[in-house]
């Protein structure tokens, strides 16, 4: 799978396809996406394999040259689809968003390697060792820098594709931030950039809206302002309390979170800047 950006101009579909058209290369999936605001270009092609007179590393090797003549610079991917996706999983004493991706995972639906999942509370290591995924409590009461040293090592060692915040409810630092670009994702309980921050299903209710949501996103040093991958909302009303809010939030953070962990396991979010496209 080749995923690329770079500046529009005429003839960059046709240099790619020509390039894939030259050695063999069977187009299986294309999408393409100009951004008028930035003159951006982006596009995803997926490519059989098997159509290939060689592997990921020699494609990887000859794109670079197109990559480099259309202005792209770091700015493209070429991945193998055949290698299973690991992630590794954060936590804290909320289970929702862990129970429905371990259900996703058990079920086949998503198709990923759950290296680990790390917790700053122990209370959601009975289920993950339930499903053969080992778990790693870190506690967080004393000292934040030591323990932040600790959960860095548990996800390094697996290089994992996906560093998922499932409500870990701790601000990762910004030397973690920059080393998991790209990779670190959050799901925030409200439809971001409206109640940053904590308790913003109290700040929702205390503004009387109509509907709550949740915002998937990459995590930067900017707290609940990086990229956003997906955001889905749910209907509430004058009747609902503050705790009717959290259950109906919780149904619509499950969703999200793994519909945006999908498209980003998949290669399909191209971020451009503090926006997204996905193809």
């Amino acid at each position: 799978m080749i995923t690329f950006g770079c500046p529009d101009r005429t003839g960059i579909v046709a240099r790619i396809a020509s390039f894939l058209a030259e050695v063999g290369g069977w187009i299986v999936e294309a999408a393409y996406h100009t951004d008028p605001d930035t003159g951006w270009f982006f596009t995803r092609q997926v490519v059989r394999a098997d159509s290939l007179p060689f592997d990921v590393d020699e494609l990887r090797a000859r794109f670079a040259g197109v990559a480099r003549s259309l202005g792209a610079e770091s700015d493209w991917s070429v991945t193998d689809t055949g290698q299973r996706r690991r992630i590794v999983v954060l936590v804290s004493k909320e289970a929702h968003c862990l129970y429905d991706l371990l259900g996703r995972v058990a079920s086949g639906e998503l198709d990923v390697d759950v290296r680990a999942v790390i917790g700053n509370h122990d209370g959601l290591a009975d289920i993950t060792r339930a499903h053969g995924i080992p778990f790693h409590h870190v506690s967080f009461a004393e000292d934040k820098a030591a323990a932040f040293a600790e959960v860095a090592k548990l996800v390094d060692e697996h290089d994992p594709h996906a560093v998922v915040l499932a409500r870990f409810m701790q601000i990762l630092p910004p030397e973690l931030c920059q080393a998991w670009a790209g990779r670190a994702i959050n799901i925030h309980h409200s439809f971001l950039p409206s109640f940053i921050g904590a308790r913003p299903y109290h700040q929702a209710h205390q503004r009387g809206v109509k509907l709550v949501g949740a915002t998937c996103h990459y995590v930067t040093a900017d707290l609940d302002a990086g990229p956003i991958i997906e955001q889905d909302v749910i209907r509430v009303d004058h009747g609902d309390s503050v705790a009717d809010m959290v259950r109906k939030g919780r149904d619509i953070e499950k969703v999200t979170l793994a519909r945006g962990l999908r498209w980003h396991l998949e290669s399909r979010v191209l971020v451009h800047g503090n926006r997204t496209v996905v193809l």
